[in-house]
Order: structure tokens, then sequence, then C-alpha cells
């Protein structure tokens, strides 16, 4: 009986010891952070209130209650207003990337040479949700529809429902059940997009003369078997997917620079020739993503709209949440931010001279520039006002989300909140 006492405790002690439990920092938030009112109208001067390292962070990750930073195989939940650690969930593996989706904060994790191991945390207490293992690319993306989220790569893309179930997978798959069911084989992913319910994908195939405009479903009928709309051989190379819309997709081509639209079955609408520099559209976009950003128009029974991203609730007065749908897309080219309408992708107007493709704060459009940000109507542009901000020297792409009262800025590796 003392032998047998013993193999347990020693057999403990060695799973313990190597256990995914063991190499798991998971601390919550009590009580939860708080919902923040965010202004109803920007405020004439912005400061910086605190800055942290997240270079695990491509973009902004923030909600109504918690700003999230990573590095070093740690996601934190920062008070908005202070910066102050509320909540951290930790890992001995490195961090792929994080995002904001289905109002939980997804943390993916590297192992072995894909980004395997994902977890939701809990925005307002950092408690872990939903978890699943994948087969995402090294050096993902997330992108979230508002439905569902597709994993983006080279040449694998993968779809996930809001419990983290795989709903597609699209390319080269690892672990093949029935041979013949993706639509073509030995092509290479560009960029990706995505939008209700549609995913759109700039293609690179041996057989074909020029680059593969294609979309398909990210929630198809049978997970391992495509169910593509529509695709279509560009005139040309080196394009980009910008945006789509809900019969429409749009994707901008160099030499000349020109954004070309298709409709629902990949038949060619219109062209368009594009001011923009070369540099602009030189090779594909860092992680295969376009810099844009997605407004949607929230809308009530009583017929009461207001503008809001994916990032962002609305409720109505009833209590009830409010009924979305996207209105337009802000892109940034690398050097000014065009925005596209989100039914037809076409262009409305342009900002020239900004480092990013903005957001929505306090009912405004707000984009960054080399002095600071710009204040515009986001229906139409028109400038409204200007607030400097001193980012010491930078230059690179800057992206912006808001928490409550504080807008926030991703510059490269550092995150930094204004107020």
């Amino acid at each position: 009986a003392a032998l047998i006492t013993v193999a347990v405790l020693v057999a403990a002690t060695v799973i313990w010891a190597f256990s995914d439990a063991r190499a798991t920092v998971s601390q919550t938030a009590s009580p939860p952070l708080p919902f923040l009112d965010a202004p109803t109208t920007p405020p004439p001067t912005l400061g910086e209130v605190w800055r942290a390292p997240s270079p695990a962070t491509q973009t902004v990750v923030a909600t109504a209650q918690v700003v999230v930073t990573a590095e070093n195989g740690a996601v934190l939940g920062r008070d908005p207003l202070s910066g102050q650690e509320k909540w951290r969930y930790q890992r001995d593996l490195p961090l792929c990337t994080v995002a904001p989706a289905f109002g939980q904060i997804l943390a993916v994790y590297q192992r072995g040479d894909t980004c395997s191991e994902v977890t939701a945390l809990d925005p307002a207490t950092g408690k872990r949700g939903a978890q699943r293992n994948g087969d995402a690319e090294a050096g993902t993306r997330l992108l979230f529809d508002g439905v569902h989220l597709t994993t983006t790569g080279k040449t694998y893309l993968e779809g996930w429902r809001s419990d983290l179930v795989k709903t597609q997978e699209y390319g080269q798959v690892r672990a093949m059940i029935q041979p013949g069911k993706q639509p073509r084989t030995g092509c290479t992913f560009g960029s990706v997009a995505v939008a209700p319910n549609r995913v759109g994908v700039i293609e690179r195939c041996p057989d074909d003369p020029g680059d593969r405009l294609s979309v398909f479903k990210p929630n198809p009928k049978d997970w391992d078997k495509p169910e593509v709309s529509a695709s279509v051989v560009l005139n040309g190379s080196g394009a980009r997917v910008v945006a789509l819309g809900p019969d429409r997709v749009a994707a901008v081509l160099p030499d000349p620079a020109r954004l070309a639209i298709y409709d629902g079955n990949g038949a060619p609408v219109s062209e368009q020739p594009l001011d923009l520099p070369a540099s602009d559209l030189q090779g594909d976009p860092d992680g295969g993503v376009v810099p844009t950003t997605t407004v949607l128009s929230a809308r009530c029974a009583d017929g009461s709209a207001t503008p809001l991203t994916f990032a962002t609730t609305s409720t109505c007065p009833t209590g009830e949440p409010a009924t979305t749908s996207p209105a337009v897309i802000y892109w940034w080219t690398g050097s000014r931010t065009i925005a596209l309408a989100s039914a037809t992708t076409a262009p409305l107007w342009t900002m020239e001279d900004t480092l990013g493709p903005g957001t929505l704060f306090a009912g405004r459009l707000v984009v960054p520039t080399p002095a600071g940000l710009t204040v515009a109507d986001p229906n139409t542009g028109k400038v409204l006002g200007r607030i400097p901000v001193d980012r010491r020297g930078y230059r690179g792409l800057v992206t912006l989300s808001s928490a409550g009262p504080v807008l926030v800025e991703q510059r490269g590796g550092t995150l930094v909140a204004l107020r």
C-alpha cells in the first residue's frame, strides 16, 4: 500500500510539473471592470495619460471596459483610465496575436510552427472561456466580421464561430480527410478581407496569368469543402483585396494604381484610377491585411440610428441590442485614408497625408496624421477640427480605438492612451 501511495504521488508530481496548468497564470479581476461612457463631443485637446509595450497586438485591442496589451506570452487587461493592470493571462508560449471578437478577447499562442492554442478571455475579468487548438499559420491575424472569425495566412485560412468551433478551412490543409475538396492547389495568398458572412482573398496560383480574386463563405455546409461564390483572374499582379460589400468586392492593383470592383458573381462592375504613390502598393500588406476600419449603422425599432464599430456595442432605449449593418469602410493606403461605401465599395472621399484609417470617437471620425489627429464628419469627410498630438518622432502606421473617454493609439509595438 505504501509503495502504491508513493507511486501515485510521484506520478501526480510529474504530471503537474509538465502540465499546461503549471505553465499558465490566470489572475482575474474582482470586481469586474465597469463600462465607461464615451464622450458626446470630441475634446479640444488630448494628452498622453499612460503607455505600455504591446508587440503582440497589431492593432488596438480595447472595449468600453478594458484596454489590452500583450507581450512575452502575457495578455494584460488594463484600466483604460490609468493603465493599471487589472487581470492577467499568461502562458509559457510565444504569443501570435490578440484580438477582440464575439464580445471576448482572443489570445492565440504558438506551438511548434503553427498558431494553434486559442483562449477566449472575458474583457471585464480576464476569466477564461472557450478554448481550441487549430492550425493557423505563424504570423496569423484574426479578422472578425461581426459574425464569424477568419485567420489569415500565406497558404491556409481557417474560420471559427463564437464557441471557437471550426467552420471552414481554405487552402493547403494540413490533415486532409478527403482530397479534391479544395477549389485549387498550390496557391499562395497575398491579402485577405472580410465582411459579414463573406471572405475575400487574393490568390496566386501557378496556372493563372495574373492574381486571382476569390470570395467564399466563412461557414459552408461542410467545413472542409469551401463554398466559393466568385473567383476571377485579375488583369495584373500585386493586387490587394480592400473591401467587401453585400454584393461587391474591391481590389486595388498597381502600375497604374486603380480600384477594380466586381459583383457577387465575379463580373467586373467598374475600374477607376487612383492617385497613389507607387510605394503605397509595393508588396503585400503586413500580415496579409489592408488597414481598414468598418463603421456600422446601428438602428433601433423607433428608427433612431447611430454609427459604431465592431469593437463597440449599441443598446436601444428599450434595452434591446441595436440592429447593425456596415455603412462605411475607411481604408489606409499607406499615405492617405479613402472612405468606401460598404454597399458598393465605391470611393466616397479621400483625406491625404494620414497615418492610419481612423476610428469613431464621440460620434466623429478621428484620423491620425503626422501633426496629430484630424476630426471629420464620418459621412462626408469634412474636416471639423484638429487636435495636436506629440508622437515623439514616430511616423509609422497608427491604429486607433477607444475605451470610454480614452482614445488609444497603437504605434508599432507600443500602446498609448490619450485623454
